[in-house]
């Protein structure tokens, strides 16, 4: 008998937490933030020392009380990637189950950086898995690594291969054929999974209401050419802000930037926590090419060095790309640091605002703040890391699941997947669940 408990990421986009019992063993994949209320609860958009308790009632971390009566049997906690939405739950969570916990390298480097920042002793093991691997469970249960494509690296589909067939998870990923940093998605282990039957597919909803399919890592990198190599930016500043974890992204910063002759210099603790990730698993070699600044003071020492020396000689990339208030850029607009804006100046956000109402607040103010200096705003220069509708359609062809959950999202996105699956024969109810935080369902 399998069972699945949606504990987090069924209502709302984060707080990615589902439990799967095979028997009488229980495996958890993510452990993740819903980072809106985590912001608000503690004005920090990097993960802090706080009481889980606190983050629970603030509804920033999943409600493990929905599985009290599992903990006894979780045998591994399993993270997808390394975005906080998957992992940042784990320093609050994670001691509260007798289990290892499994993933891939840089996942595990970035797991680890926030532990020893932020002092936070696990009692689990951490195991690093390689992409593709293979590791027995249990005497019945095998975890595979698929290699996929999203907006950091490293990131899997977890097969968990078991007696009564495959439960394959599948939040988050895009189908990224010209991938910028990495190896393009493994079909032909998605297909043979297909072949040999997947018994129940979790799978990412954030985009399903999207005619489309999710453009290459590729075309953001040709968008951040054009604006950096297509625009006259001669004797003005040039700010590029993007998510930390988005090293493909910054790789493509970094190229262009040594084309330009421009100094690079990262700013702020996040960026410096994904970068020395990267490194520290050789997947990039930033560091020869860029300074990275990591702490207030010496981002305020860096700045003031930079107006005496020019600023259009450099090329500054800053955490703050959703307008959070303690972050690199807004403490530039606000003046809490050392910069001063000029007409002209360029300002690029290579990222999309994630809309939430904090978000869309603290980003509004802020370019409101830049066009009152004259500043040129470049927005969205990005492409997403998560799968539109035509996406889920391939994945679901190629693995031929025998039931269908739509995770990763709100009842309006898990709809969208719902009547996806609807149109290829999947019946509501039957073949196709539509469930929420707390519930559970037997999968026979």
């Amino acid at each position: 008998m399998i069972e699945l408990a949606a504990v987090g990421g069924y209502n709302e986009v984060g707080k990615n937490m589902t439990a799967v019992k095979i028997n009488d063993e229980v495996f958890v994949f993510d452990m993740g933030l819903h980072l809106e209320s985590y912001v608000q609860c503690t004005e920090e958009e990097d993960v802090i020392k706080v009481s889980a308790a606190q983050l629970t009632q603030a509804g920033a971390i999943p409600n493990i009380k929905s599985i009290e009566d599992w903990r006894k049997k979780v045998k591994a906690i399993i993270p997808s990637h390394a975005h906080l939405d998957h992992i940042g739950a784990i320093p609050y969570l994670s001691n509260r189950f007798d289990a290892e916990i499994l993933c891939t390298p840089f996942s595990a480097a970035v797991l680890k950086a926030i532990l020893r920042d932020e002092k936070i002793d696990l009692k689990n093991q951490i195991k690093s898995l390689n992409v593709n691997a293979i590791y027995q469970l249990s005497r019945n249960v095998i975890l595979e690594f698929i290699n996929m494509t999203h907006s950091t690296p490293q990131t899997v589909m977890i097969a968990l291969h078991t007696p009564e067939g495959v439960i394959l998870y599948a939040n988050d990923f895009k189908f990224d054929l010209f991938p910028v940093l990495g190896k393009k998605p493994d079909f032909e282990k998605l297909r043979s999974l297909g072949k040999k039957g997947v018994l129940a597919l979790i799978v990412d909803s954030t985009y399903a209401a999207l005619d489309q399919k999710t453009p290459s890592e590729t075309v953001a990198k040709e968008m951040l050419r054009d604006v950096l190599l297509g625009t006259d930016n001669h004797g003005k500043a040039i700010i590029i802000t993007t998510f930390s974890s988005h090293l493909a992204r910054l790789k493509s910063v970094i190229e262009f930037g040594k084309r330009l002759n421009r100094k690079i210099v990262f700013m702020g603790r996040s960026l410096a926590k994904y970068v020395q990730a990267g490194e520290d698993v050789k997947i990039i070699d930033f560091s020869k090419d860029v300074e990275i600044v990591k702490f207030g003071k010496q981002i305020r020492r860096r700045l003031k060095r930079i107006m005496r020396e020019g600023k259009e000689k450099y090329l500054l990339v800053v955490t703050g790309h959703q307008g959070e208030k303690k972050a690199t850029l807004s403490k530039m607009i606000t003046g809490d640091l050392p910069f001063v804006f000029d007409a002209e100046d360029h300002v690029i956000f290579s990222c999309r605002t994630i809309p939430t109402p904090t978000n869309e607040k603290n980003r509004a103010f802020i370019e409101k703040r830049l066009k009152s200096f004259g500043v040129r705003l470049f927005k969205d220069i990005h492409t997403s890391g998560h799968a539109a509708r035509e996406d889920l359609r391939d994945l679901i062809n190629l693995t031929k699941p025998k039931y269908l959950i739509p995770a990763h999202g709100s009842i309006g996105m898990r709809t969208a997947a719902t009547e996806l699956a609807k149109q290829m024969g999947y019946r509501l109810n039957k073949d196709v669940f539509l469930i929420k935080n707390g519930e559970r369902i037997k999968l026979q």
